[in-house]
C-alpha cells in the first residue's frame, strides 16, 4: 500500500521505516532539507535498536524514500500519517500548531480518497479539528476520512513495539476508513480495537498517565521504605506477583522523564481543567515526580558533605537506557542542580553525550566512565545502562577521592561494592 508519513522525528521515522519493512511503499516527508538529505543517505539522527538497519534495507529495496515535497508525497498516497511534534505550551496544553499546519498542507494536496491518520499525541477532539481544517482548506473537494491511531512505542524498543504491538487502536466514525486501516495492519498479530475518535485519543493519554502514576507511587513508597527501614526491591517484588498489579513500572528511581510521560501528564491535566474536573490525583503524580528529582540531588549533596567545589562523577544523562534522548531527563535535572550548587560534574553516557553538551554547558564530559570517576568524591549513577553494571569497580575505587556511590537506579550490587570498600546508597533501600 502507498503511505506517506509527515514528520521524521522519533515516531515518524520509526513508523515509516516499519511500514516499509511490512512491504508498503512509504514516502517520509519533512520540511528540514538537511535532515532529509541525511536520512536519504541512511544516516539516522537518533539512537534506536534495529532502526538503522531497517532504514538502510528499505532505502535499497525502494520501499522507503525521503522527501521535502509534502504535496507530491500526499497526492501519491492512500494513507497519510501525521507524526509531527505536539510540545507543551505555557499552560501544559499540547501545542497543535504543527498538526494544524500539516492539515492545511494535506488539504491542498488531496487527490482522491485518502485516510488521514493522527499518529501524534493530541488532545481529545483533535480528529474532528483536523477534519474541519482540511474541509475548510481544500481548493477542491475530495473524499477523505481522519482517524485517530495512537502510538505506544517505547524508546529503546520502538521497532520491536511496532512489529509486536500489545494492541492497535483505531478511532474512527467511518466504517470505510476503519476497514482500510485494518487492511494496512493485517500483517501484525495484535488485538485490534476499533472505537470512536474521542475514546482513542483518551486511551493514549490515560495509558501513559497510568504508567506515570505507577512510577510516582513506587517512588513515594520507596521514600517511606527508607524512613522505616524496608527494602523497596523486596516490597515491589512482593507486589508484582499479584497479577492485578504486575512488575512493570514498579522500579524506584529518580522519577520519570522523556518525551511522553511529563508532557502527557501536563496535557491531560490541562484537558481536565478545561472541562471542569479537578484532577488532584494527577497533580500529585507530577508533584511527587519533581520532588523525587530533587531528592536525588540531596542524596548526592549529603554524600559529598556539601557541593561547593566538590567533584562529582555522573554516569548517565539519557532519560533511560538504550536511547540518546535527554528530553526532561531526571539525570539532566540532577546534573543542572549540582552545577548550580557549585559542584564540578564530570559526565559520561554511552550515547547521549552529544545531545547533553548543549543542555549542560556547566558540566564537563568524559570519554569513558573511568575518566569521569577520577578524583570524584561521589559517583552518581543516573541512567541504568547495562554497561554500568559491569564496570571494573575495583579500578574506580582507586580513581576516586572518596569511595561513595549513589545508585539512583538500584541497578548495582550493594554487597559487592561494600566488600570492595565503597559506601553505597540506593533508593528506598
Amino acid at each position: 500500500m502507498d503511505c506517506c508519513v509527515i514528520g521524521t522525528g522519533y515516531v515518524g521515522l520509526v513508523t515509516g521505516a516499519c511500514l516499509a519493512e511490512l512491504g508498503n511503499h512509504v514516502i517520509a516527508a519533512d520540511m528540514d532539507e538537511q535532515k532529509i538529505q541525511s536520512l536519504s543517505a541512511g544516516h539516522i539522527p537518533i539512537y534506536e535498536a534495529e532502526l538503522e538497519a531497517i532504514v538502510e534495507r528499505n532505502l535499497k529495496n525502494g520501499n522507503l524514500t525521503f522527501t521535502t515535497e509534502v504535496h507530491e508525497a500526499v497526492s501519491e498516497s492512500e494513507f497519510v500519517f501525521i507524526t509531527v511534534g505536539t510540545p507543551s505550551d505555557a499552560e501544559g496544553r499540547a501545542d497543535l500548531t504543527n498538526v494544524d499546519n500539516v492539515a492545511r498542507d494535506i488539504a491542498r494536496a488531496l487527490d482522491g480518497y485518502t485516510v488521514i491518520i493522527n499518529k501524534s499525541t493530541v488532545p481529545v477532539g483533535s480528529t474532528k479539528r483536523v477534519q474541519r481544517i482540511i474541509e475548510e482548506s481544500m481548493p477542491q473537494y475530495h473524499e477523505f476520512d481522519v482517524v485517530s491511531n495512537p502510538e505506544f512505542l517505547r524508546e529503546g524498543t520502538a521497532v520491536f513495539d511496532f512489529m509486536n504491538p500489545s494492541r492497535i487502536v483505531i478511532g474512527s466514525d467511518s466504517q470505510k476508513a476503519a476497514m482500510r486501516m485494518t487492511e494496512l495492519y493485517h500483517g501484525l498479530n495484535a488485538p485490534l480495537l476499533v472505537t470512536d475518535p474521542v475514546s482513542a485519543e483518551m486511551i493514549k493519554y490515560a495509558s501513559n498517565v497510568f504508567l506515570a502514576t505507577k512510577v510516582s507511587y513506587t517512588n513515594a513508597v520507596a521514600n517511606l521504605c527508607e524512613a522505616v527501614g524496608a527494602d523497596i526491591r523486596e516490597v515491589t517484588l512482593g507486589m508484582g506477583y499479584d497479577e492485578r498489579i504486575g512488575f512493570e513500572f514498579l522500579k524506584a528511581g529518580p522519577g520519570f522523564g522523556g518525551s511522553c510521560f511529563p508532557k502527557d501528564c501536563r496535557a491531560l491535566l490541562a484537558i481536565a481543567r478545561e472541562n471542569g474536573y479537578d484532577f488532584e490525583l494527577l497533580e500529585g503524580v507530577l508533584k511527587v515526580n519533581l520532588e523525587q528529582h530533587e531528592k536525588m540531588v540531596e542524596k548526592v549533596a549529603r554524600a559529598a558533605e556539601g557541593l561547593e567545589g566538590r567533584r562529582i562523577c555522573a554516569l548517565g544523562v539519557a532519560f533511560k537506557a538504550n536511547t540518546d534522548d535527554i528530553r526532561e531527563s531526571p539525570a539532566v535535572y540532577v546534573i543542572k542542580r549540582l552545577v548550580e550548587r557549585g559542584a564540578s560534574v564530570m559526565v559520561y553516557d554511552p550515547q547521549a553525550i552529544q545531545n547533553a553538551r548543549v543542555e549542560l554547558p556547566g558540566a564537563t564530559f568524559a570519554s569513558d566512565p573511568y575518566e569521569a570517576a577520577e578524583g570524584a568524591v561521589v559517583l552518581a549513577l543516573l541512567t541504568e545502562w547495562d554497561e554500568f553494571k559491569w564496570l571494573d569497580y575495583e579500578r574506580i575505587l582507586g580513581l576516586m577521592e572518596t569511595p561513595y556511590v549513589v545508585d539512583t537506579r538500584n541497578c548495582l550490587d550493594p554487597a559487592m561494592l561494600r566488600k570492595l570498600g565503597f559506601t553505597y546508597e540506593g533508593v528506598g533501600r
